[in-house]
This record gives C-alpha cells, sequence and structure tokens, in this order.
C-alpha cells in the first residue's frame, strides 16, 4: 500500500546517541512519542509526576523494545519548585538533543498551582516557559538541540485576558484552555525570534496533534463518551503524536509549526501547519515573554528581537 504524503511514525530516522525529554511521557501522546523514539534508539527521559505510572509505561515499551534506554525523572509542571529540582539534575546529563514539551491539562474545573496559578495557563503555558528557560543552557551544549512546544488547534478561537491572568474575576474552562494553547505557540514563536537573534543553534519549532483520544480530556464530563469514536473518525494517541515526532527529529523550519494535514487539519498524516494572526503578533509574544518572566521569576536571558 502506497504511504499518503505526509509524516508518520515510519519516517522517524534512526536516533542512536541522542538523549531526549519528554514531559508527560507516561500516558497518550507523550507515551506514544516515548515508544517510538526509544525503538530508534534514542534514550529517554520520561518526565512525569507519577513514578508508579512511568514506571508502569517504561515495562511496557520494553516489551515492544527490549534494548530501549528509558528513565524516569521526577517532575511536575505546576510546580515551579518542581521544575527547577529536575532541570537541576538534568544538568548532569552528558548531552541534551531535544526537549519535547508534551505535558498539559484541558478544561479542569477551577484549580490553582503550587504557585497559585490559574492551572491550565501555570501548567500548560507558565511550566513549559520555565523548564524550557532553565534548560537552555545544557541544550546549547548540543548543536542543533531542539525545543518542541505543543499548542493546539484550539488556539484559533482563543484571546488573553490580560487583566484577569489568574482567573480572580472569572473563570470559563474552555476560554481559559484555548489561551493556554494560544500562549503556547505565541511562546515558541518568541523563542524561535529571540534564539535567532542571539546566533543560537537551538531551533524551537511547534506542533500540535489533531483531535485525539488521550487521557487530556478526563475533565470532559459526559463527552467523555465520544472519545473512543475518535480513534476511528480522527486520530488516536498513537497518531497524535506524529506532529510532535516530526517537530522532533525530521527536518524542520526554526519557527515552523506541524500539525495533521487531514480534514481540516485535525486528523491524519502530519505536514506544515497554519496558526492564526494573532498566534504571530509580535507585539503579544513580547508582552506574554516579559509577562511569564514575573509570574515565574526565572528570566530565560535572551534580548527582544526587534525583527
Amino acid at each position: 500500500m502506497k504511504k499518503l504524503s505526509g509524516f508518520t511514525e515510519v519516517d522517524v530516522p534512526e536516533q542512536s546517541g541522542k538523549c531526549f525529554i519528554v514531559t508527560g511521557a507516561n500516558t497518550g501522546i507523550g507515551f506514544e512519542v516515548t515508544r517510538v523514539l526509544a525503538a530508534r534508539g534514542a534514550r529517554v527521559i520520561m518526565a512525569c509526576r507519577s513514578e508508579d505510572k512511568a514506571t508502569q509505561a517504561i515495562a511496557r515499551i520494553k516489551q515492544l523494545s527490549p534494548t530501549a534506554e528509558l528513565s524516569f525523572l521526577p517532575y511536575d509542571q505546576g510546580d515551579i519548585d518542581s521544575i527547577c529540582e529536575a532541570a537541576n539534575q538534568l544538568t548532569k546529563e552528558s548531552r541534551l538533543d531535544a526537549i519535547i514539551n508534551n505535558a498539559g491539562v484541558m478544561t479542569p474545573p477551577l484549580t490553582r498551582t503550587k504557585q497559585g496559578f490559574e492551572l491550565q495557563f501555570g501548567v500548560n503555558h507558565l511550566g513549559c516557559f520555565a523548564f524550557t528557560a532553565l534548560m537552555l543552557p545544557k541544550l546549547a551544549e548540543t548543536a542543533g538541540s531542539r525545543v518542541v512546544v505543543t499548542s493546539s488547534f484550539a488556539h484559533r478561537s482563543a484571546n488573553i485576558d490580560w487583566d484577569d491572568l489568574n482567573a480572580e474575576k472569572s473563570y470559563d474552562k474552555t476560554k481559559r484552555y484555548a489561551a493556554s494553547k494560544l500562549a503556547n505557540a505565541l511562546f515558541f514563536f518568541e523563542l524561535d525570534r529571540r534564539l535567532r537573534a542571539s546566533g543560537s543553534s537551538i531551533v524551537a519549532v511547534g506542533c500540535h496533534p489533531g483531535f485525539a483520544a488521550t487521557d487530556l480530556g478526563r475533565h470532559l464530563g459526559a463527552l467523555q463518551i465520544l472519545l473512543p469514536l475518535t480513534g476511528i473518525l480522527l486520530n488516536n494517541a498513537a497518531k497524535g503524536a506524529w506532529p510532535t515526532l516530526q517537530a522532533a527529529t525530521a527536518p524542520v523550519t526554526p519557527g515552523g509549526y506541524y500539525g495533521p494535514i487531514g480534514f481540516g487539519g485535525i486528523r491524519g498524516v502530519s505536514g506544515e501547519s497554519t496558526r492564526t494572526e494573532r498566534a504571530l503578533d509580535p507585539e503579544l509574544a513580547r508582552r506574554l515573554w516579559d509577562v511569564s518572566v514575573t509570574m515565574t521569576g526565572i528570566d530565560p536571558g535572551l534580548s527582544p528581537c526587534s525583527i
């Protein structure tokens, strides 16, 4: 059977000698990304909250790839202290080829992170921002290393409520999720601009999984009954991982965005995807960067880009 035009896991090249960090690696898309990278010979550090779940995931992958080189890293993206400790542990690694920022939450009831941030903005964006910022010096040691940031097609309908980032005044879980995904898109856009302006060899790229059946939908309530259908009609977790794998391992455009290219960009093989004008707004991106530094207390140390 002729392969459809686009990127799938069979296109992932050999990764022997390389080391990847995958956040949220024990389930869903993170698990599938880890499975494929390990099968291609990469060492994968699984940054997860639960050691038990990570251990179970490692066992499942080793049944498929007995020689898989996998390790668990304690990591809670809703806790800046945990992020700092994980980053400190990773400085001991001999090399790091990519951070795959996969961990996230979707449409939970109003909840706060350990530092008091609204959970979706705090985990999906601020945690990703802080971890990436702390890891840039280590990434810089390996030429051509990458930062992969996971956004969503939900960013297309999003606006960021700059006057209520912490949901002190109101909370609409769907709008807050979309806003966090717009923040992800703005972050990798601005990160790419600043990296290139500084002459860094680190490549920042974005991806989105389309609509995939994963544990991320556990807060959808009664709508969860529809999730099994996505494996038939849309993407399952393995297919949803294809854009992430492309962003992490294939030839890419710095600052590029990758996602499904079938059925309106929500299913199928992966390729170059599109963003809204808002996600490419340099003023919004710069504003988010400055706000993120203030809220997390962590500064990536890259100068603003004038282009």
